[in-house]
């Protein structure tokens, strides 16, 4: 591992799921030390009277959403943004300004402008900064040099999975680009913490639905993650579900086998596209399940093929809250600041039995 100091961040939006997930792995990172920390839920109070993290983090006082400002971001290396995407665009700008670099966990800055429109529901506010936005998937590529980039978009949880499982089978020359149809199940915290009947425990308990019907934000990002990973321009058909579950994706992606691919191929796929990579892990495709990511920030990754009906599966199991969001998030964080990209992320504990 290249020493490095230790590297002040800060985290807008710390009360959210994915801040209060990046605030507990921030706490055990021996090379990032959390400085700064804002959510008008929690102002006032400290994040040990909400989390159970260390002492030297848990210490420090939640300052409010007004007070973040360029004074406050001044003096940290990096500012992670877990907020809406509206609130990001205001405030990637600030933190910049201020010599912050940003690692954003919204969707502010994954997508052309022209896009935000009919996939977000806004008008970009400022796209004068997206050509400049690295967009990394570390194990899928990136958009830029994240060495040097002031402004990192972190992909969404949805197309984590997603992109993972059907790049690996695109690479491998498994399946044709046309016709790829990827469904995909969330726990709940995938739509965040702010309260809604659609979400409350007797809504969901006992209930599987799918949602936001061939109209959700991760069906461009997933087709312009497989571009900027050297797939030719694609469209997928994207289906999300809700799983009564608090956390943890299960995507299953289908394509169009190519001709004289087999089963064989199509695991020997996964096995070449996750080598090498610490966070991947290729498994038996009934064995690609929540129980052994969750709280990790691994993949599960696995596929099988059926020549006689011309179709191949790729199954991606995740944390949508890690490697989904927060994990992912100092992943990059790791490469931006040039350390190993694992640190902090390899003993992060799981749930399976």
């Amino acid at each position: 591992m290249n020493r490095t100091p230790v590297a002040a961040v800060g985290i807008v939006g710390v009360s959210g799921y994915s801040g209060m997930e990046l605030a507990r792995i921030v706490a055990g990172h021996p090379q990032l030390a959390l400085a700064l920390a804002i959510s008008d839920k929690w102002a006032g109070t400290t994040l040990a009277d909400h989390l159970p993290i260390p002492s030297a983090g848990g210490a420090l006082v939640v300052r409010p959403q007004k007070e973040a400002t360029a004074a406050a971001f001044a003096g940290l290396e990096i500012v992670f943004l877990c907020t809406p995407a509206e609130a990001s665009i205001a405030l990637a700008p600030v933190a910049l300004e201020a010599g912050a670099r940003v690692v954003d966990l919204s969707g502010a800055f994954r997508l052309p402008a022209n896009e935000y429109p009919r996939w977000y529901g806004f008008t970009h506010a400022r796209a004068d900064l997206l050509p400049a936005a690295c967009y990394s998937m570390p194990e899928a590529g990136a958009s830029g040099d994240i060495r040097s980039a002031r402004l990192v978009s972190n992909p969404g949880c949805y197309a984590t999975a997603s992109t993972l499982a059907a790049l690996a089978l695109l690479r491998g020359e498994i399946i044709a680009a046309e016709g790829i149809i990827i469904n995909a199940a969330s726990g709940t915290t995938g739509a965040g913490r702010k309260a809604s009947e659609d979400f409350s425990f007797s809504e969901v308990d006992g209930d599987f639905r799918a949602y936001r019907v061939l109209r959700h934000q991760h069906t461009p990002e997933i087709e312009r993650a497989l571009a900027l990973a050297g797939q030719p321009p694609l469209k997928v058909t994207f289906m999300p579900h809700l799983l009564p579950t608090r956390r943890g994706i299960l995507a299953t992606v289908y394509g169009r086998l190519n001709q004289g691919k087999t089963a064989a191929d199509a695991a020997a796929a996964i096995e070449r596209f996750v080598a090498g990579k610490p966070f991947l892990k290729a498994a038996k495709p009934d064995a690609v399940r929540l129980q052994p990511i969750v709280s990790t920030n691994r993949v599960l990754l696995g596929a099988d093929a059926d020549p006689e009906r011309g179709v191949a599966v790729a199954f991606a199991a995740i944390d949508n809250l890690v490697k989904g969001a927060a994990g992912q998030a100092v992943q990059n964080a790791n490469l931006m600041l040039g350390i190993e990209e694992t640190t902090g992320l390899l003993n992060l504990a799981g749930s399976a039995p």
